[in-house]
């Protein structure tokens, strides 16, 4: 019977079938897409001063809160969808830091998901002071992991085509770099729950994001100072252009770096110097 031709055909057709019929479910593997880096935020020591070095770079404050009683907080653009935010310390025993990196989604719940689905347990989103969606959890280190939709009637989004200031020396963030004190268990979170993937042929601990944004994070030593990175077409012509602009520069490898007002390493490195382009959102 087992041996039959025909039966061993109608076997086959039958699974065949099953197959077609058993409905298809994002696996562990499924990428959360990313649409790239929405902002980075740093606490710093003096934030009128921190303002006014982001704005020699050209860059332009979007707004600002300022509640009584409370550090400020200042909204550096970068581009439509990238920004840098300034925090004031509380008092001066706040030690200057990058706090966290936010990741910006097109659908923040499909995101949500899916990390729920990687047994994360992630608060759902929720709309933030500025009007976005937004849901933060912790990594490894405790530090924040944070995630925003854009939403029409926003700050952010009202303020599309606004303070996009001429002389700006880059127009894209393309990666920031955590100090961090277990860099393996950091790069192995990463990749495992949240989907980034390893930078081809990097010998560093970088991460590209899920997602065909092309924005990376970085993981260096606690001992370091963090950094991030802006694309420009031509880093010398940069290094020229912040000379003029009274910056220090020093020059490695093609790239171009300075100092912010606490140290953090601000890089130009060759790249798209092209801002992102602008993204369809939904009602």
């Amino acid at each position: 019977m087992f041996g039959d031709p025909l039966t061993k055909n109608m076997r086959f057709l039958l699974a065949c079938f099953v197959v077609a019929i058993v409905p298809i479910t994002s696996g562990p593997d499924s990428s959360p897409n990313l649409a790239g880096i929405a902002h980075v935020a740093f606490r710093v020591g003096d934030i009128s001063k921190s303002r006014d070095f982001y704005r020699a770079l050209g860059f332009e404050q979007s707004f600002e809160f300022a509640d009584p009683g409370k550090p400020p907080v200042f909204y550096i653009k970068i581009n439509d969808h990238q920004f840098v935010e300034l925090y004031g310390r509380a008092d001066d025993s706040q030690p200057t830091s990058l706090m966290h990196i936010c990741y910006e989604s097109a659908d923040i719940e499909l995101v949500w998901n899916e990390y729920t689905k990687r047994g994360l347990n992630p608060p759902f989103p929720k709309k933030a002071r500025a009007g976005n969606l937004l849901f933060l959890f912790r990594d490894p280190e405790n530090q924040i992991v944070e995630y925003t939709q854009y939403l029409p009637g926003s700050l952010h989004f009202e303020d599309r085509g606004k303070h996009l200031g001429e002389l700006r020396i880059a127009q894209h963030l393309k990666r920031a770099a955590m100090p961090v004190n277990d860099a393996p268990a950091e790069l192995g979170f990463f990749t495992s729950k949240l989907a980034f993937e390893g930078v081809d042929g990097a010998t560093s601990r970088r991460l590209r994001l899920p997602g065909d944004s092309g924005d990376e994070v970085e993981f260096v030593s606690s001992t370091a100072k963090p950094r991030i990175v802006f694309s420009v077409a031509n880093p010398a012509a940069a290094a020229a252009e912040l000379r003029k602009r009274s910056f220090v520069v020093t020059e490695s490898g093609g790239s171009v770096s300075i100092a912010d007002p606490d140290g953090t390493e601000i890089v130009f490195e060759k790249g798209n110097a092209a801002s992102k382009a602008p993204k369809e959102q939904k009602d």
